[in-house]
């Protein structure tokens, strides 16, 4: 006999921004000997969430054979949206590193950066790796298909697949973001960090590198702690204006190029605030992205 039974919107109390999803019907094929009663107890596995309810008669029939039920319920397990699939781009000094360890650690996405995943894989000694360092050790720029391979491999990974991922700085060029498309690589959003070109300058010929903690300061925002540490630092070869404007004019090419394939998904941040401002912006958009994606999740039960 079937029972249909109607669930009110449901709430999720582990997420609270998740709750007022649409109702949920949910028809039950019981055996007569597990007809519900008065205090009928049953759990329901919607997708990933699992509902405790008890079943009450209504009043009137919903048709020859079926019975409608109300529902007192309880959410047993709460809902598990797909995972997240993010890229972000910023110009250097953007501070896209600093948004990437604020996303990564609220989010618990697998950080993916291009340049790490290269020095990885060389320090490995991987078939990737190998082929790699052969164009390194020429002064050559290695070729976009052995990136896009060990992005491929790193995204494939149990962790990034159930966990979801954030992919830094990566695509840089359009060939590289069809390649991506081409293994079936769909972000759910696509993140720029926007800074003018004037801070972007200020921020990266001041900073400073100390030779002997590795530590990275700046002489405007991040200054030395005392005399000793500020008379030992120094500059990048390339933290000048001339050579900050030059890459600075790469950067935005290959930007235009790979935001033509990711239109419809890009949210542009505004980078020119503190680095708890600039999360705020990135924070709202991930969290309304995980609202749909459990909403439609649930819709979906």
């Amino acid at each position: 006999m079937a029972y249909i039974v109607n669930f009110p919107a449901l709430s999720n109390p582990n997420h609270p921004r998740l709750s007022s999803f649409s109702p949920i019907r949910c028809s039950l094929n019981l055996p007569k000997s597990l007809t519900p009663s008065s205090n009928s107890d049953f759990t329901l596995l919607c997708n990933e969430t699992s509902i405790r309810f008890g079943l009450k008669k209504a009043s009137m029939p919903n048709a020859a054979n079926s019975v409608v039920y109300l529902a007192n319920y309880h959410i047993v397990a709460s809902v598990k949206p797909e995972p997240l699939k993010i890229m972000i781009s910023g110009a250097p000094a953007s501070g896209k590193g600093t948004q990437c360890e604020l996303i990564t650690r609220k989010y618990g996405l697998v950080h993916v950066a291009a340049g790490d995943l290269l020095r990885a894989e060389i320090a490995t000694g991987s078939e990737n790796g190998r082929r790699a360092k052969e164009y390194m050790e020429k002064g050559q720029l290695v070729p976009d298909e052995i990136v896009v391979m060990m992005v491929k491999e790193r995204l494939l990974k149990p962790d990034s697949k159930q966990n979801g991922w954030l992919l830094d700085g990566y695509p840089r060029s359009l060939s590289q973001a069809t390649a991506l498309k081409e293994f079936g690589f769909d972000p759910d959003l696509f993140i720029v960090l926007e800074v003018s070109e004037d801070k972007l300058v200020e921020r990266v010929v001041g900073r400073r590198l100390d030779p002997v903690t590795g530590k990275i300061y700046h002489l405007k925002y991040s200054p030395p702690e005392n005399e000793e540490v500020a008379a030992r630092l120094t500059q990048r070869f390339d933290d000048t204006e001339e050579k900050v404007k030059l890459r600075l004019h790469t950067h935005h090419q290959n930007v235009e190029a790979v935001l033509s394939m990711y239109e419809d998904i890009t949210i542009k941040i505004n980078g020119n605030a503190s680095k708890e401002e600039v999360f705020a912006q990135i924070d709202s958009a991930l969290t309304n992205l995980l609202e749909q994606k459990a909403a439609s999740g649930s819709l979906a039960a």
